[in-house]
């Protein structure tokens, strides 16, 4: 861990890694990053993800997203066509297969060839490694929207190398936030170097003019993540992408399911951010904003989901959200068909364009939600820097290793999973344990109080009851665990 910092990786000197990972897979010799740059350089400005998030941002919109990936290319294309027109989706994504995500090319290769035989994709994604430069620039070329790679990769070197050489001008995830929710042996040291690979890849590309959007992945395990938890990785991650050059960040968050706190949270995070950034004296950075629609268990059936669907529309224009990442009337059921997918986009551009005029009105209890959401992150990141020396590289692997940081249910050996969510009597998601969060004595307080005020409504002792009630909640049509 002694060679990990914060610092700008040196160019230079980060050229023999280059030419070792576009040797870790055969389409990797395909990256020309002088022609790369004049490729990108004549794409229309409506292609640039970056631009578009900052024209959304200006004009105070809410943009909407689906998740979409198949293996074979053809049928890629054709789908994402079909989301862009039947779905009406503003912004398209390439969500890339399992084994793509776990650096497994070679299993990939053998999906991508069934797939072709068999006529369906036999992989949960587009194996973007597999098809080289030349055929992902084929979706560039032809979609009309901007594009953006989807993973959840650790290491995403190679995959970063080619989708960016192709044309694609966003790339999401993070070194914490696609490893701890994703992998259970990988060391947060590896990963986050990894990722410093891929920012500082994306500031060269901003060096040459060409500016590319990057997305931490903000909902991690996306079941009762408590905003504190994701605010603090976003903010990490967004320090470590601005260290590297990166000069659009759009920060992410997953609906919770309480509306003042699904506000409270998308309002507060582009504030933390600035002011970490600040602290680093970075000052060039534009921000945007994601709210990613309800990433826990779903109704099985359809009016529900699109219940479901709708307050999560309504979360993302209320709080003026820059895009809403849109799920599907399906998510039960398991992969949606392309039908499903537009018909989930087509109910939160309903909503969103109903909502278009409207925010949130100002109120005792959003201003607190927005105190205490700040509060905790503060008291989070403080100690991660305090533990880092300064550096928040450093500070992040220190911070899991203390349990400072906490992510629920993560599958990570690396992360501590001490914490215990669970929802208070109007929904908002709190503590029963904070294991070794660096809380304040008045924020545990408040934690405690939240949730005796539940137990006394529901007539039971706050316990690990309310948790499991609670995950499954929403998919049984309840917001807490005891109907009312």
């Amino acid at each position: 861990m002694d060679y990990l910092s914060s610092e700008k990786l040196d160019w230079e000197q980060m050229q023999q890694e280059r030419q070792a990972v576009l040797r870790t897979w055969e389409t990797g010799r395909e990256v020309n990053l002088e022609e790369a740059v004049e490729f990108h350089s004549t794409l229309p400005p409506s292609k640039n993800f970056a631009r578009r998030m900052g024209e959304a941002k200006a004009r105070g919109i809410t943009l909407t997203q689906p998740r979409a990936g198949v293996a074979d290319l053809r049928s890629h294309l054709e789908l994402l066509q079909y989301l862009a027109s039947e779905g009406e989706a503003d912004l398209l994504p390439t969500t890339i297969d399992s084994y793509t995500r776990q650096n497994r090319y070679e299993e990939a290769e053998k999906g991508l060839d069934e797939s072709r035989k068999v006529g369906r994709s036999l992989l949960n994604g587009f194996p973007a490694v597999n098809h080289g430069v030349k055929s992902c620039r084929t979706l560039v070329k032809e979609l009309s929207p901007p594009l953006q790679v989807r993973h959840g990769t650790p290491d995403a070197r190679l995959l970063a190398e080619i989708t960016l050489a192709a044309g694609f001008t966003a790339f999401e995830g993070g070194g914490i936030s696609y490893n701890i929710p994703y992998a259970k042996q990988v060391p947060l040291a590896d990963s986050i170097r990894a990722w410093q690979y891929v920012d500082r890849l994306v500031g060269y590309y901003a060096e040459q003019g060409i500016i590319i959007n990057r997305e931490p992945f903000g909902p991690l395990t996306g079941t009762l993540v408590a905003p504190c938890i994701s605010h603090s990785v976003a903010v990490i991650e967004a320090v470590l992408a601005a260290k590297q050059g990166v000069k659009s960040i759009t920060l992410g968050y997953g609906q919770c399911g309480n509306l003042i706190q699904d506000v409270a949270a998308i309002q507060t995070l582009p504030v933390l951010a600035e002011e970490y950034l600040r602290r680093e004296g970075i000052t060039d950075v534009e921000l945007t904003t994601v709210l990613h629609q309800w990433m826990g268990g779903f109704p099985t059936d359809e009016p529900r989901s699109f219940g479901v669907i709708s307050l999560g529309g309504a979360a993302a224009a209320l709080s003026k959200a820059t895009k809403v990442i849109v799920k599907t009337p399906h998510e039960a059921l398991g992969i949606p068909t392309k039908e499903a997918n537009a018909a989930g986009l087509k109910a939160t551009k309903q909503v969103i364009n109903m909502l278009r005029d409207q925010s949130f009105p100002e109120c005792a209890q959003l201003a607190q939600e927005r105190e205490i959401i700040m509060q905790e992150t503060r008291e989070i990141l403080d100690k991660t820097l305090e533990l880092g020396d300064g550096d928040f590289a450093l500070g992040a692997v220190r911070a899991f290793q203390a349990g400072v940081i906490d992510v629920p249910f993560a599958p990570s050996v690396y992360n501590a999973g001490r914490t215990m969510p669970a929802r208070d009597n109007e929904g908002a998601v709190r503590f029963l344990a904070w294991g070794s969060l660096p809380f304040s004595k008045e924020i545990q307080e408040f934690h405690k109080e939240k949730l005796a005020e539940r137990a006394r409504f529901e007539e039971r002792t706050p316990g690990f009851q309310f948790v499991i009630d609670d995950v499954y909640a929403i998919g049984k049509g309840m917001l807490v665990g005891r109907p009312r």
